[in-house]
């Protein structure tokens, strides 16, 4: 993309911070949409009865939906970790 203003090329530079903040604005909006989404599985989940929760709890898909919390957690900090080398802001 060219600069309006100079009518020249960005830098590498200035292309690969604008990729790297790109990338981190993707990974940020990802991990918003999951933190979201295990909201709403754990109102859904104090809606169900004592029962209905327990077996629900023994399934092979809870135990998947745990480690991927899991997961999504360590990758939150590897974001924070990303955006410090960056030089950017760690929180939004």
């Amino acid at each position: 993309m060219i600069d309006e203003q100079t009518n020249t090329l960005p830098a590498e530079d200035d292309l690969d911070l604008e990729q790297a903040e790109l990338a981190h604005s993707i990974i940020e909006a990802l991990l918003e949409h999951t933190r979201v989404v295990s909201d709403l599985i754990a109102v859904m989940a104090q809606a169900l009865d004592q029962d209905t929760t327990r077996a629900l709890t023994m399934t092979t898909q809870w135990q998947a939906y745990l480690e991927s919390r899991r997961k999504m957690e360590r990758t939150r900090q590897e974001v924070e970790r990303f955006v410090k080398a960056l030089g950017g802001p760690t929180e939004r």
